[in-house]
């Protein structure tokens, strides 16, 4: 595995490990991660929300003679209430044309500290789908037995964790599960090198390639979060949340020490920075369906959505009318800053409930022209506005 594969996929097992304050008795860090789950059968079995196993299902463009091999990372719970410790199967290379004959399989007994050992299984095939491809399929399964009746803390004691399951290639590339879906099970693959010959399935909403910014400093347990912000937050722990965090796992402690060590220049450097690239040029951009180039989806700024005009406890409201804005003394800041303002009536929808939603732009607003050309309004309630009259 590369350095950069590597370093993402540290930074996907321990995501939501430890959240702000990172203290063991806040309730979000009650369990170690909430993704990429793996139950226990018999618990998995009770609900249609939790499953006992994931399916990677991708496509490949390969020679029979490219070798496939497979890993899975994940977090097992041990000792009590928040820990975890970071384990993996791995399936050695096998020619891909062998695959298409006969699966690879292992079943392995997973050893933690302070808990009981957990079963779990991996198989990998590969199904000639076309010329030159394959259907690949890694299957990752928790086989633990546990009694029934248990409670969803104690099945997370034997579930896997932040599973994140790894295919690789040598000599074939992926296609991105956007253009080809093969239909997933509890995760979702992306494309995770630039040669496309890695695939990680992904336990959290990612995009294919995605990169660790080069400025982090590594892991903080929040990756979609503020970096800068984050280590701002650990500057600022009271004495007593250090010392609950001083008896956590070495895995947060690490992480609490590097951001401590972070200086204001190593903070600052966070902040700011701003990509620049030439756009893609719209000819190479084409529907994976039908090798078109993209449309607009109909309806997004279509001034006709919605209705011309709605009656609420009397009071006729019409497209293109003018209203004064009278927030409530109970409404947030944003709309009370509006009290009194002209705006217009752009769009009148009705919920399932019943209840009207008035669009509007301020007419003030010197971007009043860009949000009604983007059908971007702000919304309020019949209350909230009076009608202009004339």
């Amino acid at each position: 595995m590369t350095d950069a594969l590597e370093q993402m996929v540290e930074a996907l097992l321990y995501e939501g490990y430890a959240l702000y304050p990172y203290t063991p008795g806040a309730t979000k860090n009650s369990t170690p991660t909430p993704f990429g789950i793996l139950y226990p059968p018999v618990y998995a079995a009770t609900l249609s929300s939790t499953f006992d196993h994931l399916e990677v299902r991708c496509v490949l463009q390969a020679p029979p003679d490219a070798v496939l091999s497979a890993e899975v990372r994940f977090l097992a719970a041990s000792g009590e209430r928040h820990q975890a410790q970071a384990r993996s199967i791995e399936l050695a290379g096998a020619m891909v044309g062998a695959l298409a004959q006969a699966p690879a399989e292992r079943e392995a007994e997973v050893q933690t500290d302070g808990s009981p050992p957990l079963t779990a299984s991996v198989s990998l095939s590969a199904q000639p789908s076309g010329e030159g491809e394959y259907e690949v399929l890694f299957r990752v399964e928790n086989r633990t037995l546990v009694r029934s009746g248990l409670d969803r803390a104690g099945a997370l004691a034997r579930s896997l964790l932040s599973t994140h399951p790894i295919v690789r290639v040598a000599g074939g590339k992926f296609v991105s599960a956007l253009e080809r879906p093969c239909g997933s099970v509890n995760t979702f693959p992306v494309l995770a090198s630039p040669a496309d010959d890695a695939i990680v399935g992904a336990a959290i909403v990612l995009p294919d390639h995605p990169q660790i910014a080069p400025e982090s400093r590594g892991g903080l347990f929040d990756s979609t979060e503020i970096e800068e912000a984050l280590l701002l937050h650990v500057k600022v722990l009271s004495d007593g949340e250090r010392e609950d965090i001083a008896r956590q796992d070495p895995a947060v402690r690490e992480m609490i020490e590097r951001a401590d060590s972070a200086t204001a220049e190593d903070i600052m450097s966070l902040h700011g920075r701003v990509t620049l690239r030439d756009p893609e040029p719209a000819e190479t951009v084409r529907d994976p369906q039908t090798n078109e180039p993209p449309v607009e989806p109909p309806g997004l700024v279509d001034p006709t959505v919605g209705e011309r005009e709605a009656t609420v406890k009397g009071v006729t409201f019409r497209r293109g009318g003018k209203v004064v804005i009278r927030p409530p003394a109970d409404s947030d800041i944003q709309a009370r800053m509006l009290d009194g303002r002209t705006a217009t009536v752009e769009r009148i929808m009705t919920d399932y409930d019943g209840k009207t939603h008035l669009g509007l732009t301020i007419d003030d607003d010197p971007g009043a022209e860009l949000m009604r050309d983007t059908g971007r309004f702000l919304y309020f309630f019949a209350h909230e506005v009076e009608v202009v009259q004339g």
